[in-house]
């Protein structure tokens, strides 16, 4: 069954960016990617993903030598004018009403046969989807550094319930089911 997460890191203090939108901070951090919760993992069990374009314009500016590494159809959801990376199939869309947001994670969710959706990058997209009730896992790795301010890891109340915890590396990773509203 397919799953919509919402995989990411942390500061400690709960940003996922410092307030210069880098990554710095969580880039030079020790993990073992087959580790417990580790990406590599992770990634074999996508078949979507989804991302804001803050995100997508961060990969786009700091993408190194392969830019777009994704072989899965992607979604960004943008008021912007983006440029689309050559042979990547990503798919722009200014969804933010309930109803559009329902209709796109339909669709994310056909194309990903199965496999699970990954809400990439910032919180504010995860924060979308959650709010309307389409957000089924946040999976967080907990750096131990504070930024004392930047992008949030989720800009929403969401309740949630602890299902997994575990170290990898440096990191304290936690596994969360969300709580949905209807079913509290």
């Amino acid at each position: 069954m397919t799953r919509t997460v919402y995989y990411t890191a942390t500061s400690l203090d709960g940003f996922v960016a410092d307030r210069d939108n880098s990554l710095s901070w969580l880039l030079s951090r020790e993990s073992d990617q087959e580790g417990p919760m580790g990406f590599a993992t992770f990634e074999k069990g996508l078949g979507a993903i989804v991302m804001g374009s803050t995100t997508y314009r961060w990969v786009q500016d700091n993408g190194g030598p392969d830019p777009w590494s994704y072989t899965q159809p992607a979604w960004v959801l943008t008021h912007r004018d983006l440029t689309p990376f050559p042979g990547a199939d990503i798919r722009f869309t200014a969804a933010d009403t309930r109803e559009e947001l329902a209709a796109l994670h339909a669709e994310m969710v056909a194309a990903a046969g199965g496999l699970d959706v990954w809400v990439v990058g910032g919180g504010p997209v995860a924060a979308q989807l959650a709010e309307a009730g389409l957000l089924d896992e946040v999976v967080v790795a907990i750096a131990p550094v504070t930024l004392g301010g930047g992008a949030p890891l989720l800009p929403a109340r969401v309740e949630l319930a602890t299902r997994e915890v575990a170290q990898n590396g440096e990191f304290a990773c936690v596994r969360y089911a969300v709580v949905r509203p209807d079913a509290a």
